[in-house]
């Protein structure tokens, strides 16, 4: 798998040590790409080369059909776009970005990505920053510091974004000129058969989907990048955002929700008996009001569709209820979850509620 992170990155050490607790060393917005693998019971984990070379180039120019001046400077980042959508291609899989919460070491994100990807068939490449919190016990102290990191962590993700954004088009730009083409050769004057023959062609071409996760206060992170003037997660790049046990206030929630723009829908996910959230709520500080993901009154977002999970079965007082015990054997509550992530809609398999403009599982 292939991990983003704008954590500091230790070359002297070995496995999933080589990332650090802290923001880069060249700033919170200094983002790296690193392949980890598993070998026997260890992981091996290898930052990616920052430059790739001409004769690179012209190899990835060739196979994926890129328009790109190959004399120019590319990052490591064009190699792991072109591995990431191949492997989409070939499997048939969706994509993926995930951006963890509170409290999370490395080894938790990695553990994560390996359930969401066994539980939801998707490719998940995540956006790791340095969550570390210290445990359990750590209390009040840690918990203001990862909310601290996750300010600062806005610009990276915010950069991470336009990238996203960025070599997705340059990968379907070929194969949308081909539709193009084909299209204006089918139908030279009659432009409104042209356009609907056009959407059929692309519909079908274009069938991997782009999907965000963020959980807790990853919800936090991908808030702060909508404060930014050149924000980038305003732009047309998922087609679906999804919001779980979102860790951020739900007071004027409207405000930044309504900012992101996505493909098919916006979701947020919410557990009124929220162990974690609840206990969030209790810390000081007069910013720290009822959160997003475990409150559901004043959910007064048109951009969002609200899934109260509350009475699902299974779900209690999780926290990190699309995965563990709570999701394994509880079909109808993976298949949300499951639609979601792979960009589809899911609300024809829920029950409106009219007086709280939420919708819950028909089972619950």
């Amino acid at each position: 798998m292939y991990l983003i992170t704008n954590r500091e990155i230790n070359t002297n050490k070995t496995g999933l040590d080589i990332f650090g607790k802290k923001p880069n060393v060249k700033g919170a917005r200094e983002i790296t790409l690193v392949n980890v693998k598993k070998k026997g019971k260890s992981w091996v984990a290898k930052p990616v080369a920052d430059t790739l070379s001409v004769q690179t180039l012209k190899e990835l120019k060739k196979k994926h059909k890129i328009d790109i001046d190959v004399n120019a400077e590319w990052h490591g980042s064009l190699k792991v776009a072109c591995e990431i959508f191949e492997m989409a291609t070939e499997t048939k899989k969706n994509i993926l970005f995930f951006v963890h919460g509170y409290n999370n070491d490395i080894e938790d994100v990695v553990k994560t990505v390996e359930d969401i990807e066994r539980l939801y068939d998707v490719i998940v490449v995540p956006f790791t920053w340095p969550a570390n919190g210290g445990g359990a016990l750590s209390g009040i102290t840690a918990y203001s510091s990862d909310k601290a990191d996750g300010r600062q962590s806005a610009s990276a993700l915010n950069r991470v974004v336009g990238k996203i954004q960025y070599y997705h088009l340059l990968l379907t730009k070929a194969r949308i000129e081909s539709i193009r083409q084909r299209t204006e050769k089918k139908y030279p004057d009659n432009h409104a058969a042209a356009k609907a023959y056009f959407t059929e062609l692309q519909e079908k071409a274009c069938q991997i989907k782009l999907s965000l996760f963020c959980h807790s206060m990853g919800s936090y992170v991908l808030k702060h990048t909508l404060l930014t003037t050149d924000s980038l997660t305003r732009r047309l790049v998922f087609d679906n955002i999804c919001l779980v046990a979102a860790d951020t206030n739900n007071k004027n929630h409207k405000k930044w929700v309504d900012r992101l723009d996505v493909k098919n829908r916006c979701y947020i996910v919410i557990n009124e008996k929220d162990n974690a959230l609840s206990a969030s709520r209790i810390k000081p500080g007069d910013a720290q009001l009822a959160r997003l993901g475990h409150y559901t009154k004043k959910l007064d977002s048109p951009n969002a569709c609200y899934i109260d999970f509350t009475k699902a079965d299974g779900v209690g007082r999780e926290h990190s209820y699309f995965k563990g015990d709570c999701i394994e054997n509880k079909t109808a509550l993976r298949e949300v979850f499951k639609g979601m992530f792979a960009g589809e809609s899911v609300e024809d398999e829920l029950k409106f509620l009219a007086d709280k403009n939420t919708y819950v599982l028909v089972s619950s």
